[in-house]
């Protein structure tokens, strides 16, 4: 299984839809604020100036579709 991480901010729509859309599924992952410095520090290594940002193995997703995100699970 690959793991996710989901990278977020407070108050972004976008972000809380790939939440629900996650927890719907019931596929897990790690959570990761936008805001704090750990989550600041990683986004930037990635070079994502938008969220929300999925990781997703070793692929970045950068905004929420879920066509997409499923395509890139499943690959």
């Amino acid at each position: 299984m690959k793991r996710i991480v989901l990278y977020v901010q407070d108050k972004c729509p976008h972000c809380k839809d790939a939440q629900r859309y996650l927890d719907s599924k019931g596929i897990k992952y790690r959570l990761q604020n936008a805001k704090l410095h750990r989550g600041r520090r990683e986004l930037d290594a990635m070079g994502a100036r938008s969220l929300p940002v999925l990781k997703v193995g070793d692929q970045i997703m950068v905004g929420w579709n879920s066509k997409n995100f499923d395509e890139l699970y499943k690959s």
